[in-house]
C-alpha cells in the first residue's frame, strides 16, 4: 500500500463550538491518528475565528505538515495558517491566494474542474464524492477516481466523500491517489 497523505477536515456535527470540547475532540483524534493536513472547516459557529485559532495551535503542537482553513482566505493569512481550502465557486480567487503564499486545495467535483485546477496550476485537489455521501450526490467511485489521476497526472488529487473505514482507504491507496481527506472517518475511528 503507498504511503497515502491522510487529511482530517473539521466539521461543528462532530466538534462543537464550546472551545474547551473542541479542543479535546481535536486533540483526541491527533493523538490516535497519523494525520499530513489538517482543514479547520465550520460554516455555522458565531466563534468561527477563536476556534479557528484553536484548532490552529493545536495542530502546531501536534506538528501537523500542512495546516488548512477553509474558503477565509483573508482570515488564513491573517492568523497564519499554511494555506487555504477553496471551494468549487471559488477558483477565480487561486491566483490571489498565490500571491500572499498561501498553499492551496480546492473542492473538484468533476472532469472540467479538475482540468481548470490543473491548468491554474493548483498546490492540490479534492476530488469528491468517491464513496456515498449524504447529501452530496452519487458516489463516483473507484474506477472514476482511477481515471481522473491518470487524466490529471500533474494534479495531487486527495480523495474525499464518504470514507469511514479502513477497506476504503486501502481501495483508494491502490488508485495512486496524493492521500484521502475525511471528516467521519477519524471520528468513527476513536
Amino acid at each position: 500500500m503507498q504511503n497515502l497523505k491522510s487529511y482530517l477536515i473539521t466539521d461543528p456535527n462532530y466538534f462543537s463550538d464550546n472551545p474547551k470540547i473542541f479542543k479535546q475532540t481535536l486533540e483526541n483524534i491527533l493523538k490516535l491518528h497519523k494525520i499530513d493536513f489538517a482543514c479547520f472547516r465550520d460554516k455555522t459557529s458565531t466563534n468561527f475565528e477563536e476556534l479557528a485559532k484553536l484548532f490552529l495551535n493545536s495542530c502546531k503542537e501536534y506538528k501537523i505538515e500542512k495546516i488548512f482553513l477553509n474558503s477565509n482566505i483573508d482570515l488564513a493569512k491573517n492568523l497564519g495558517f499554511d494555506g487555504v481550502h477553496l471551494n468549487s465557486k471559488q477558483f477565480n480567487q487561486i491566483e490571489f491566494t498565490k500571491t500572499l503564499n498561501l498553499i492551496t486545495i480546492i473542492s473538484c467535483h468533476n472532469f472540467e474542474e479538475l482540468k481548470i485546477a490543473n491548468d491554474k496550476k493548483i498546490d492540490f485537489v479534492t476530488y469528491s464524492p468517491i464513496f456515498d455521501t449524504p447529501n452530496k450526490g452519487k458516489a463516483k467511485g473507484i474506477e472514476n477516481l482511477k481515471s481522473a489521476i491518470k487524466q490529471f497526472q500533474n494534479l495531487k488529487i486527495i480523495a474525499l466523500g464518504g470514507i469511514i473505514n479502513k477497506h476504503q482507504i486501502y481501495e483508494i491507496s491502490q488508485t495512486n491517489a496524493y492521500g484521502f481527506a475525511s471528516i467521519r472517518y477519524f471520528h468513527y475511528m476513536i
